[in-house]
This record gives structure tokens, C-alpha cells and sequence, in this order.
């Protein structure tokens, strides 16, 4: 197979498409991110990554939290509008019929209520690497529906309607394949 050589550029796929509340109950705002993961798991520990021209920045930067909202089918067209608008212009909580809520253990970043996860984050280091400065996190909380959790008490995150960003596109996540472990799990 032959291969074409580009020049050097983001073309890790597919990533999270996530709604990042931040602001105040009173201003808050709603960016969406795709530049988000997990850094670390003691201390629970995540990024965003978020251009300094952006409305949100700087009220991330004054408040020092956000919450990641995962977003799902139902909340893909409040994703994309969210991304392509500014909160310079726009209550996106009102636009898009969000609900804001206070977040557990946030002194003002609000989370979105229809998201079936909320991840509460404070800011530890912002790194400024060009184009875009790293919100680096600690996860002080995580809040999930109730919508979804089993009759044991297991919270059934793939039964959300997780939505995925590839290439300019969403999707939804679909087709398990497996799970951790299988390819090496030995048969009875």
C-alpha cells in the first residue's frame, strides 16, 4: 500500500467532541472542545486545550474551573452550535435550551444538567504551546444521571448515545468489539 506524506498537523481520530461550561451561574458560557483527555488517574487529572482568542479563556483562566460535559445524539446539535458560536455574542444556555446547575465541589463553573456526565475541574497549570494554552485539571468531581444507572447500581455510560468527532464529523459510538482484556482472556 502506497502512502501519501502531509505535512505535520492534529490528525489523531476520533476524540471526544465534550461542552466545557465555565463563567459563573450569573456569566456562564459553553465552549466546545475536542483538544481533551486524561492525563493522569491519581489525582484524577484532565486538559483542555483552548485558543487564548476564545471568550471562554479568559473567563477559565479568572475563575480557575470548568466543567467537561460529555455530550451525546441528543446534545450533538447544541455541541456543534456551541463550537461555531461565540458567548461574546450569545447565552448559549438560553439558545440551546441547556440547563445550567451548580456543580459539586465548584465555586462557579456551572455543569449542564442534560449531560449525563459532569466533570468538575480545577485548574492546576495553563501551558502556553503556540496556537492553543493547556488547561491542565484536577477532577475534584464527578457527577452522572441517575437516567442511567442499572439495577445494581452500575452507571450504564454506553447506553448514553456518546457522540465522537472524526475529521470535521460527528458520530455516534456504537459497535462493541470487545472488552479490556479480551484478546487475551483464555477460554474454558
Amino acid at each position: 500500500m502506497s502512502k501519501q506524506m502531509w505535512k505535520p498537523g492534529t490528525f489523531l481520530y476520533p476524540i471526544p467532541a465534550v461542552m466545557v461550561s465555565c463563567g459563573t451561574m450569573e456569566k456562564s458560557n459553553i465552549i466546545t472542545v475536542a483538544w481533551t483527555g486524561i492525563l493522569n488517574t491519581d489525582p484524577a487529572m484532565v486538559y483542555i486545550s483552548v485558543r487564548p482568542s476564545r471568550y471562554s479563556y479568559n473567563l477559565i483562566k479568572e475563575q480557575g474551573e470548568f466543567v467537561i460535559n460529555l455530550t451525546t445524539k441528543d446534545l450533538v446539535k447544541a455541541t456543534d452550535w456551541c463550537g461555531v458560536r461565540s458567548g461574546a455574542q450569545y447565552d448559549k444556555f438560553k439558545e440551546m435550551n441547556l440547563t445550567p446547575a451548580p456543580a459539586e465541589k465548584m465555586q462557579y463553573a456551572p455543569l449542564i444538567e442534560e449531560s449525563p456526565v459532569n466533570i468538575a475541574c480545577k485548574v492546576r497549570q495553563v501551558l502556553e504551546l503556540g496556537s492553543h494554552h493547556m488547561f491542565v485539571a484536577e477532577v475534584v468531581a464527578v457527577q452522572v444521571s441517575e437516567k442511567y444507572m442499572n439495577e445494581t447500581g452500575k452507571f450504564e455510560l454506553n447506553e448514553t448515545d456518546l457522540v465522537a468527532y472524526s475529521h470535521g464529523e460527528y458520530f455516534v459510538l456504537g459497535e462493541k468489539l470487545g472488552k479490556f482484556g479480551y484478546s487475551v482472556k483464555k477460554t474454558k
